[in-house]
């Protein structure tokens, strides 16, 4: 699924984010998690290298002008989604079960609960301002911030 939101992303001109959970099985620069949460982009532009497999997802990136190797277990992936407009996949994650010392199954395990992510309205850009009659779906939530990045917002 990752690989198809993924692919999804670069076809339409989205660039693609994950959302991960940071646990000991991951490997990324630990001064850019809050929260015990990191958001990448995993662009083309972005990594070299990218690596998506059953298992796990590595590539390489630079941060703050410095390579890093990035390793990360597809169980710790809480969102892949497009910058642009948030539409992508949120998974519940599942930790503590890439880090044991057993070899993986040759069997794909099942997939984690899958929510589909907000279609947030595009926002509007900075020079027009926004429309108070906005005609689009209801779900409860504030909207998209004005300014800034984009949020992704996890329903349970």
């Amino acid at each position: 699924m990752l690989r198809a939101i993924y692919e999804w992303c670069t076809d339409s001109g989205y660039t693609p984010y994950l959302a991960v959970k940071v646990d000991s099985a991951t490997t990324v620069p630990m001064e850019y998690v809050k929260k015990g949460e990191i958001v990448l982009n995993i662009s083309y532009g972005a990594t070299a290298g990218l690596k998506m497999d059953n298992d796990s997802i590595r590539f390489n990136a630079r941060f703050g002008g410095v390579s890093r190797e990035i390793f990360i277990p597809v169980n710790n992936v809480m969102a892949i989604y497009a910058n642009e407009n948030g539409q992508g996949m949120a998974f519940e994650p599942v930790l503590g079960q890439s880090s044991a010392p057993a070899p993986a199954p040759t069997v794909e395990p099942p997939a984690p609960a899958l929510s589909s992510v907000p279609s947030p309205s595009a926002p509007a850009p900075a020079a027009v301002p926004a429309k108070s009659d906005d005609n689009g779906p209801d779900d409860g939530g504030d909207g998209p911030k004005k300014g800034g990045r984009p949020t992704l917002t996890r329903i349970k």
